[in-house]
């Protein structure tokens, strides 16, 4: 009985550590508004046609948000997240011929090209860290959301970052409550060789507080000074965004 019990914990934990193992896959947009055209072009067709065809085919928690404060022009960020890069493409072809996308899109595609809605996205596309290979969806009550870009000068200097963030860095952002959302490879988009992720906070204090918590720990002063992660890191962008009423995250 003792035998059968622990070939059977065996089982489950190997499932675990598999299920743990595998890594989604992401895309994050970010649309560049017109100026002296509606937002609810846009928006309409994320939440009427966008958002409900993805999740149609199994695409959940997709993530909307706008730039705080007053952005000139304005900038819509999208994140969608994948089961695996497979799926990405699978959805993605499937979308294309979805008769219920292709008729709530009419009124969408109808709009004349003095009220396009945005003047012109970018995509970025991304493989999930191996340290945080699932997205984690932020608790109701954080609403700062800080979406930071590394940008490296070559392709060594990315990997060595990366492999800070998956070896030691990842588990002190847990330690200091930087809460991360998802850590993601870059593989194609903008600002390339980099990384991208994002992480969230209650508000703009807490955010500073857990800050100024990571940059006194320890382990994160002796990983910085550590010689085989110099230089990784040669130029960081970083945006605050609000979550959109129509954000599933």
């Amino acid at each position: 009985m003792k035998k059968i019990n622990l070939i059977a914990v065996l089982l489950i934990i190997s499932m675990g550590v598999f299920a743990q193992a595998k890594k989604e896959f992401y895309e994050l947009r970010t649309y560049e508004l017109k100026f002296g055209t509606p937002r609810s072009n846009i928006e309409n067709y994320f939440k009427n046609a966008l958002f409900p065809a993805l999740n149609k085919y199994g695409v959940k928690n997709i993530g909307a948000f706008g730039e705080m404060g007053l952005s000139d022009p304005g900038k819509i960020y999208i994140l969608i997240p994948y089961a695996s890069i497979e799926e990405f493409a699978k959805v993605n072809e499937k979308i294309k011929t979805d008769e219920d996308f292709l008729k709530a899109t009419q009124e969408y595609n109808a709009l004349p090209p003095e009220k396009a809605p945005y003047a012109r996205y970018t995509s970025s596309l991304m493989n999930a860290f191996d340290g945080i290979p699932q997205l984690v969806k932020p608790t109701a009550d954080q609403k700062l959301f800080e979406l930071r870009i590394y940008q490296s000068y070559s392709e060594d200097a990315a990997r060595r970052k990366r492999k800070m963030f998956n070896d030691e860095e990842l588990k002190i952002f847990r330690d200091t409550k930087l809460n991360s959302v998802f850590f993601g490879e870059v593989i194609a988009g903008e600002h390339m060789p980099c990384l991208t992720y994002m992480l969230a906070f209650k508000n703009m204090e807490e955010r500073d507080a857990n800050w100024k918590v990571f940059g006194s720990n320890p382990d994160w002063k002796r990983i910085s000074s550590a010689a085989e992660y110099a230089n990784s890191v040669s130029h960081i962008i970083r945006v605050f965004l609000v979550p959109l009423p129509y954000t599933q995250l």
